[in-house]
């Protein structure tokens, strides 16, 4: 398993100017086990020969520990897995994600998780996570767990849904994260938003599909919605968006993450509780 070196980034240009937390920490890299057909990574890796799904890369712990405490202060928050998930499968042997968290908790440095795992929600981390440092945003795409099988190697949604609810009822900051959402799923009848919208727990995180050549190439759907353009992607337009946001029900708080700018004006100023921090995290630092 060779070493994974470039695992610090501050993200830049569209993306890193509106995203609050444009840090991430990667803790492996070029690949990950979940090979999601729509990752947007994936699409910038693998035409590169950087992407290996079968043997990603892991980083060297004692790297990783140096890293945070010569470009982290305390009160900061850190992206854990921005270009792989923390906790795909390797986790459960190699640990990194882990003990990355066992450092930043001692340095007093929040960190985001973003994860298609319920391992997230194992006894073990969740005794590790402080509550006052961990925010936490599980993605689901579909409710069906043998279709999402057909485009990524993730946790079957069920799990990553009673993972949610586990988290929510411990007290920890989380949030569902329908990302992509992909309104298409729901025609074919693979994302029942009666499931999404009865998931127990208080915030919703909604991302919208974002398709370059070579998502399109391996993601099979329609994409005859998608007619905007920008950056190299397309998208689907602002009103076919909000037509769809609106059968999100239910929950407490709900915002939007968005690439296009014209659109992340429209999220900040009519959706977004929070206009500065389109994350939403719950802020409750007790250092």
């Amino acid at each position: 398993m060779k070493e994974f070196q470039s695992f610090f980034k501050t993200v830049k240009g569209n993306e890193g100017n509106k995203c609050h937390y444009p840090t991430r920490l990667d803790t492996y890299g070029c690949g990950c086990q979940h090979d999601c057909k729509y990752c947007y990574a994936k699409s910038l890796l693998d035409f590169r020969k950087l992407w290996n799904a079968s043997e990603p890369s892991v980083v060297n712990i004692q790297k990783v520990h140096r890293t945070i405490r010569r470009n982290l202060k305390e009160g900061d928050i850190v992206r854990l897995g921005g270009m792989t998930d923390c906790f795909q499968p390797l986790e459960r042997h190699h640990r990194a994600t882990f003990h990355t968290i066992e450092e930043l908790n001692k340095q007093n440095i929040g960190y985001l998780i973003v994860t298609k795992s319920d391992m997230v929600a194992d006894d073990d981390y969740m005794a590790l996570m402080r509550k006052d440092l961990a925010h936490i945003q599980i993605t689901v795409t579909c409710t069906d767990d043998s279709f999402c099988r057909l485009y990524e190697k993730a946790t079957p949604p069920t799990k990553r849904i009673a993972a949610i609810e586990k988290l929510q009822s411990a007290g920890f900051d989380v949030q569902l994260r329908l990302s992509p959402y992909i309104p298409q799923f729901i025609e074919k009848g693979v994302l029942d938003m009666g499931i999404i919208n009865n998931v127990q727990c208080d915030k919703i995180l909604v991302e919208f599909l974002r398709v370059n050549t070579w998502i399109r190439k391996w993601f099979n759907i329609d994409y005859s919605d998608y007619t905007f353009n920008q950056s190299g992607y397309i998208h689907m337009p602002l009103e076919l968006k909000i037509k769809y946001l609106s059968l999100i029900k239910g929950f407490k708080e709900l915002t939007v993450c968005e690439d296009v700018s014209e659109h992340y004006d429209y999220w900040q100023r009519k959706v977004n509780p929070n206009r500065d921090d389109c994350c939403n995290l719950r802020k409750n630092m007790s250092f």
